[in-house]
């Protein structure tokens, strides 16, 4: 166990979003007093991969966007503290003000309607697979997620002597869908049988009337002035593997050639950070460096890309549209050959709620690094030639004419895979990992030492074993390192 003398232990924390901001908020309230806490972050804002921001005219959230389960959330209560749950005007349009679309039109490449009955079904078998996955009772042999998807869409599909197109098209729009979820670029990459230790809260799925950005900034307004430094990029962190019988054990470096020492680090950037400094030298670095066991977890477990594209329908901000929350079944033997490849593994095209002129579109993986590094006239070319691509002949009950969905006159889209503070949107466990990488990546440094322990604790997302690629596993996470400090100097008194 630590002590406390004379000299206030101090606390650099490295990132100011979810993980970060709770870690210094709980070292706050339960030894403010006891040690001296400082949160660094790179960029000029905090919050990191969530930002509620404006795009023509209404409130979109340009990263984190659900609640995922109300029930026993902490980010529930904290959006509820922090006034999140209500809009700051009843009259403002924020994403997915009216829930999840639960009427969606789906169609085939030509605005082929698709069956529905049809539909139900391949939604069914779908939901029974997952069911399946959540449950463990898989088949052992089997690595990958999309491998057990695949190989229960075949089985229907022998058992029920069909083989067309449509149900195709439509089982492939929920891969799609699938994983825009998991952030994967290819579901044959992700692990099987760690999907049945992901965990999510009960209850609802909410977006946040007020915006998510709320929740970050609820943290950090109880942190004193001066504890959060924005600008301050860390470059390096110094530590001493064997211990330390004097003197500060850890040593920050920054882009501009300053340092500071510290009795302790969390380091809680990104898990694609540390795989630009693990894998290519130029993200975050350690000196010396990390142990093999934590190298090797950076390397095996997966970090996606997900993009977000919002589209401003032309026409005024206050004309409401008709357009529809269109689902896309692909055809990849009928292949409409003016849309491009990019946007085929997009499930879906919608408004952010009904009648709003602003459309989402995600994108994952190699398209969606694609979308990042397009110009606008080019995304807006390429949605063009989809929407006619899928607009249904008149005949069609509920049909337009071929453009009628209507024409995009601006976009705007999330950039966090070009973003150096980021590199990259939510941790999965690939194919080839586990919890257990999770688990190794979570470890203090050094893990052997009497002399100075924990000089370097990890936090965020991708070290939650249960509760990763969400707000409130970054947020639990940081509540754990934060007592595990707190325990080391004896203070038990934890705050919720």
């Amino acid at each position: 166990m630590g002590e406390i003398g004379g000299k206030k232990p101090k606390v650099v924390i490295v990132g100011a979003g979810m993980a970060g901001l709770a870690a210094g908020r709980r070292l706050h309230d339960c030894a403010g007093g006891l040690l001296d806490i400082a949160v660094v972050e790179a960029g000029d804002r905090i919050g990191g991969r969530i930002l509620t921001s404006k795009f023509a005219g209404a409130q979109v959230e340009i990263g984190a966007t659900w609640i995922h389960g109300i029930d026993g959330s902490p980010i529930y209560e904290i959006a509820r503290k922090a006034g999140a749950l209500i809009p700051d005007d009843p009259a403002t349009s924020w994403e997915r003000k009216d829930g999840f679309p639960s009427d969606p039109l789906t169609l085939g490449e030509g605005g082929l309607s698709i069956d529905p009955s049809r539909l139900g079904r391949i939604s069914s078998v779908f939901s029974n697979l997952k069911d399946l996955i959540v449950s463990g009772k898989t088949n052992g042999e089997i690595a990958s997620v999309g491998e057990f998807l695949r190989r229960g869409f075949e089985s229907y599909r022998a058992e029920n002597h069909r083989a067309d197109w449509m149900e195709e098209a439509a089982f492939a729009m929920h891969e799609c869908g699938e994983r825009t979820y998991t952030a994967v670029d290819d579901l044959e990459s992700l692990d099987l049988a760690a999907e049945k230790e992901y965990c999510e809260f009960p209850g609802e799925h909410i977006a946040l009337p007020g915006g998510y950005s709320r929740v970050p900034e609820f943290l950090a307004s109880a942190l004193p002035p001066g504890t959060i430094r924005l600008r301050r990029k860390v470059s390096k962190v110094e530590w001493h593997p064997v211990g330390l019988a004097g003197g500060d054990p850890v040593r920050i470096l920054y882009d501009d050639g300053e340092a500071e020492f510290a009795d302790h680090a969390i380091v809680t950037v990104s898990l694609g950070v540390l795989k630009a400094g693990v894998i290519n030298g130029d993200g975050l670095l350690f000196s010396p460096s990390l142990p093999e066991a934590k190298i090797h977890a950076i390397q095996r477990l997966g970090f996606g890309l997900v993009t977000k594209l919002f589209m401003e329908l032309e026409g005024g901000e206050e004309e409401k549209s008709s357009f529809p929350y269109l689902r896309l079944a692909f055809d990849p033997s009928r292949q409409v050959a003016e849309i491009p490849r990019w946007i085929r593994r997009t499930d879906s095209i919608c408004p952010i709620h009904r009648g709003s002129r602003v459309l989402l579109a995600w994108f994952v993986g190699r398209e969606a690094a694609e979308v990042e590094k397009m110009d606008d006239d080019e995304i807006i070319r390429g949605v063009h030639a989809t929407l006619d691509g899928f607009s249904p002949p008149p005949a069609v009950d509920g049909g337009v004419d071929g453009g009628g969905y209507g024409r995009i006159a601006r976009v705007r889209k999330s950039g966090w895979g070009k973003d150096p503070r980021f590199l990259g949107s939510y941790s999965y466990v690939a194919v080839g990992s586990s919890g257990d990488d999770q688990d190794a990546l979570a470890d203090p440094l050094p893990s052997d030492s009497s002399l100075s322990p924990m000089q370097i604790l990890f936090a965020g997302e991708a070290t939650h074993r249960t509760r990763y690629a969400t707000t409130h596993g970054a947020y639990l996470s940081g509540l754990r390192e934060a007592d595990r400090l707190l325990r080391h100097y004896g203070i038990y008194s934890f705050k919720s």
